[in-house]
This record gives C-alpha cells, sequence and structure tokens, in this order.
C-alpha cells in the first residue's frame, strides 16, 4: 500500500547588473513524500524500494511499525511490527549505508518494550536512483553490492529462539518475554524524493516439494535400482 505527498520549494534569485539588482525570476522544484505498508511471510524476507532524487536533497528514510506514530501521509500505525533496520544502495546497486536503530531523539519508544527501534536515517544525496532495502534485525546487507544478499536470507524464521517470546517467528532481542512477540507489519517512509515504488519483496525461503514430486522421485529412483541390478544380472 502506497500513499503520497506533495511537497513544494521555492527559490529565489537575482542578478547584479550596472550597480542594480534585478528580480532574474523564480524556481519552482517539486519532490513529494511517500509512505508505504505491508507485511511479511518470514523473518527473513527483504522489501525493496526504488527512489528518484532530481536534484540534491535531504533524504529521510524512516519507519514507525516498532512503536507505532502518525506517518507522513497521516495515517495513524500500529505499534507492534518486528524490530527493522535499513540498507542504502546507489543506482548501481553499491552499498551506502545502513540503519539499525534510529535513536530516541528520533523515533518514538515502544509502550512495552520502551525500546527506540525503529529506523531513522537522513542523508544529503546527489541526483540519481537509489535503492532502499527494509529488513529484520538482524538480516543486515552484506554488502559491497546489493546482489551480494543479506546475512539472514534463505534463514527462514530464526527469530523464535530469542528472549522466550513464545512465537515462532516476528520476535524481538528486548528480552521481555511475551512482550518480545512482536507482529509481521511494516510501515515504512521515504521522504523529500521526485518518485519512489514499491518493489517484490526477497523471500529465498526454500518452499517443500509437492508430495506428488515427491512420490514421483521415489519411485523413479526405484526404478532406476531395478533396472541396474536387472541387466547387471
Amino acid at each position: 500500500m502506497i500513499r503520497k505527498l506533495a511537497r513544494t520549494a521555492f527559490g529565489v534569485f537575482g542578478a547584479l547588473v550596472l550597480g542594480g539588482i534585478f528580480a532574474a525570476g523564480t524556481a519552482q522544484a517539486t519532490t513529494s513524500d511517500y509512505s508505504f505498508t505491508g507485511t511479511f511471510g518470514h523473518d527473513s524476507d527483504v522489501q525493496l524500494f526504488n527512489f528518484t532524487v532530481g536534484s540534491q536533497s535531504q533524504v529521510i528514510l524512516r519507519t514507525w511499525s516498532y512503536a507505532g506514530g502518525v506517518n507522513a501521509a497521516g495515517d495513524t500505525i500500529a505499534r507492534g511490527g518486528f524490530d527493522p533496520i535499513l540498507a542504502l544502495f546507489d543506482g548501481t546497486g553499491k552499498y551506502i549505508d545502513q540503519n539499525d536503530d534510529g535513536g530516541c531523539s528520533y523515533v518514538a519508544a515502544d509502550a512495552l518494550t520502551g525500546a527506540c527501534w525503529d529506523t531513522y536515517f537522513s542523508a544529503l544525496l546527489d541526483p540519481g536512483n537509489y535503492t532502499v532495502a527494509v529488513m529484520e534485525y538482524n538480516n543486515f546487507a552484506n554488502g559491497p553490492y546489493l546482489s551480494n544478499g543479506f546475512a539472514r536470507q534463505g534463514d527462514g524464521n530464526f527469530t523464535s529462539g530469542w528472549s522466550n517470546c513464545g512465537a515462532t517467528s516476528f520476535c524481538d532481542v528486548s528480552n521481555r518475554g511475551a512482550a518480545s512477540a512482536r507482529g509481521n507489519f511494516w510501515a515504512f517512509d521515504i521522504l523529500n524524493v521526485d518518485a519512489a515504488t514499491q518493489q517484490p519483496p526477497i523471500t529465498s525461503v526454500p518452499e517443500p516439494a509437492p508430495l506428488g514430486l515427491l512420490g514421483f522421485g521415489v519411485l523413479l529412483c526405484g526404478w532406476l535400482a531395478w533396472r541396474r541390478r536387472h541387466f547387471a544380472g
């Protein structure tokens, strides 16, 4: 789900001619704020977003779903989502930076855990195309390129043993027992960019083979073994 708000910045420049100051005109550039929401199927999922910066801009990337709040689109986001992290890449897929926790100066504390674990990343970015990935802690990007993947890629639900949370997935490490059990939802803002789109998630959890194919494989192996014995005799 995506929500977008437009922001317009105005600049005025002048020219000095023959000792006088004349207004040469005005320049107008439009940027937008984009809000996305969604869910993960497994702890090891990775959600990708592409965004474009038309001119040098102070871009902010942040999540709302761990502690909840009101996002850039004005929607109220419930608390209780998983502990998010993010990684930023340039247009070639080269790693730029990661953010684990935004810190209590920038994001709210969760009502149950008291942790300020939503992400908050701000950077002055040059014009170009970028990719940002949202993951669950501790599925950090391997770098130096997006193609190098993520630390827990393919591990499925790797958090079930954390903090004795009693759940099979989406636990955090706050060490508060049942309070460490989290939801599978995320909410993410990309602020002050020209365009932003949500991409298909990376879900590399192996799916179990259908029983029919499994049975066929067993039969095939048995037939090959019989054939070898028959012709050897």
